[in-house]
C-alpha cells in the first residue's frame, strides 16, 4: 500500500520502522527539513519538508494516490485538518492521532461527520494499559484478547522462585491448570518453547489463559496479591489525568505530586475525588510524608525518562510496592531488565504503533484475514495476535492440529470458542468462528493463513 505519514516525532519514527519492514511505499511529511532528511538517510522512504495540513504539500506528495493517511504530527489540529485535506483529495482511508482530552470526547464526530476512519489517543491507550497492569498487580504486563476473555501475562521467575528449574511439562504437571506458557524473554532473547523448555531465575514468562485459571496458579505460587487499594501517581499529565479518572472509578484512592501549579489547580477542577499535592516528586522528604510505604503501586509519569526509572526503582527498595516507570527512549528499554528490576515500563510510542500497525494490516488483508488485536513482546521481536476463523479457512477446520502443517515458529496460545478459552493439544480442531490467539516473531504472521509452513 502507498502511505503517507504526517509527522516524524517519536511515534512517527516508530511506526516508519514498522511500515518498511511491511514493505508498504511510505511518504513522510514534516515541517522539520533535518528530521525528513536523517529519516530518508536511514529508512527506503520519500520525504517532504512542509506543512502536512496543507492541499499544495499532500499534492506535491503523491497524496492523491494514496490508500492511506495517517496524521500524527504534535498537533491535534493539523492533524485533523490533514486528514479532512486527505479525503478531498480521495485517499480512502485516514488516521489521525488526538491527544486533547476535550476532542476525545468527539470520536464519534470525527468518524461520522468529518470522515476520519480512526483515532489514536496515545495518552488514553498508555493509561488503560497502565490500568490493566495495575488491576493485575503480580504481573509485569497485561494484554487482553477477544474481549477480555483470555489474558496474556508477564511475569518475572524471581530467585527461589518454584518455577525455577522445572520444565514446562513439570510445571504443568506441578501446577496442573488450564493455561499455557507461551513466551519466554530470556536475557535478550525471545523463545517459544516446548514442552522440555527448563525455566531459569530471571526468566519473564508470558502466560496465556482465563484470568481466574492465572489466579489459582499465582495462588499456588504465593504471587497473588490483593486488589489495588491506593497509589501514588508523578508528574500530572494527561495520561496521569486519564490513569487517576479510571482508577477513582475502581475506588482506588489516588494521590497526584506534581510541581507545576497552575496543572494542579486544573487537575483539582478535573479531579475532585483525587488528592492533588504540588511538590518535587523527587524529594524523597516529600515522599515519605505522603505515605510512599503504605500505598500499593507508585506510578512515574514525569516527561523525563530518567527521572521516572530512577524514582521508580528507589521506590521498590524502600517497599515491595508496585511500580510502573514511562519511558520513552527505546534505547533504555534493553539496559534496564540487566540493570534495574522494575515491575513494569510502558511506552506509549510503542502502544499507539501497534494499534496503527494493526489497523494498516487489516486494511492490506481481507475482512476474513484480518487481525483484530495485535501486540509486540519481547522488545518487538515477537508478536501477539488474534484471528476469527472464518468458513474459507478450509485448510485449518476440521483437522487435528497435529496433522495441519503449522510453521514450527508459529505457537497458537488459545482457542475460543462460544465462549469457553481452549488451551490447544495436537488432538483439538479448529472450527469457523472460533477466535485463535497466535504467538509468532515480528511480522511472520499478517493474516490467518500466514501460520501455516
Amino acid at each position: 500500500m502507498k502511505i503517507v505519514i504526517v509527522g516524524a516525532g517519536k511515534l512517527g519514527r516508530n511506526l516508519i520502522k514498522n511500515l518498511v519492514k511491511e514493505n508498504h511505499d511510505i511518504v513522510v511529511i514534516d515541517t522539520d527539513e533535518e528530521l525528513i532528511e536523517d529519516i530518508v538517510n536511514k529508512y527506503d522512504v520519500i520525504g517532504y519538508a512542509g506543512n502536512g495540513a496543507s492541499y499544495d504539500v499532500l499534492v506535491a506528495s503523491g497524496a492523491q494516490n494514496a490508500d492511506l493517511l495517517i496524521a500524527i504530527s504534535f498537533n491535534d489540529e493539523v492533524n485533523i485538518l490533514s486528514c479532512l485535506v486527505a479525503k478531498k483529495l480521495n485517499v480512502k482511508q485516514t488516521i489521525a492521532r488526538v491527544r486533547n482530552p476535550d476532542y476525545s470526547k468527539q470520536v464519534s464526530i470525527l468518524n461520522e461527520e468529518l470522515g476520519i476512519s480512526t483515532v489514536v489517543n496515545p495518552d488514553l491507550d498508555t493509561a488503560n494499559e497502565i490500568v490493566r497492569t495495575l488491576q493485575f498487580p503480580s504481573a509485569l504486563k497485561v494484554e487482553t484478547f477477544a474481549n477480555n476473555k483470555v489474558n496474556l501475562i508477564e511475569l518475572r521467575i524471581e530467585k527461589d522462585s518454584p518455577l525455577a528449574g522445572l520444565s514446562l511439562l513439570q510445571m504443568v504437571e506441578k501446577y496442573a491448570n488450564r493455561y499455557l506458557v507461551c513466551l519466554v524473554k530470556r536475557n535478550d532473547e525471545a523463545i517459544i518453547p516446548r514442552g522440555d523448555f527448563v525455566l531459569q531465575e530471571g526468566d519473564c514468562i508470558y502466560l496465556a489463559g482465563e484470568v481466574r485459571q492465572i489466579v489459582e496458579l499465582l495462588k499456588k505460587l504465593n504471587l497473588y496479591k490483593t486488589k489495588l487499594k491506593s497509589t501514588i501517581l508523578l508528574g500530572g499529565s494527561r495520561i496521569c489525568y486519564y490513569v487517576a479518572k479510571e482508577l477513582i472509578k475502581s475506588g482506588v484512592q489516588v494521590k497526584i505530586i506534581e510541581r507545576d501549579i497552575k496543572r494542579c489547580e486544573e487537575l483539582s477542577e478535573l479531579l475532585p475525588e483525587a488528592l492533588i499535592i504540588n511538590g518535587d516528586g523527587t524529594n524523597v522528604s516529600l515522599l515519605q510524608e505522603e505515605g510512599i510505604s503504605q500505598v500499593d503501586s507508585f506510578v512515574t509519569l514525569t516527561g523525563l525518562d530518567e527521572t521516572n526509572i530512577i524514582m521508580a526503582t528507589y521506590c521498590k527498595t524502600k517497599n515491595n510496592v508496585k511500580t510502573i516507570a514511562k519511558v520513552n527512549n527505546e534505547h533504555y528499554l534493553s539496559m534496564l531488565g540487566n540493570v534495574v528490576k522494575l515491575d513494569s515500563v510502558i511506552t506509549p510510542k510503542i502502544i499507539s504503533s501497534d494499534i496503527i500497525v494493526r489497523y494498516v494490516r487489516g486494511i492490506a488483508s481481507s475482512a476474513e484475514n484480518e487481525c483484530k488485536t495485535m501486540y509486540h513482546l519481547a522488545n518487538n521481536k515477537i508478536e501477539a495476535l488474534e484471528f476469527i476463523v472464518s468458513q474459507s479457512n478450509d485448510k485449518l477446520t476440521n483437522l487435528p492440529l497435529k496433522d495441519i502443517k503449522i510453521n514450527k515458529k508459529v505457537l497458537i496460545a488459545s482457542i475460543i470458542r462460544e465462549g469457553k478459552v481452549i488451551i490447544p493439544s495436537g488432538k483439538d480442531k479448529l472450527e469457523p468462528n472460533d477466535t485463535l490467539i497466535i504467538i509468532a516473531p515480528h511480522s511472520l504472521v499478517k493474516t490467518l493463513g500466514d501460520i501455516l509452513e
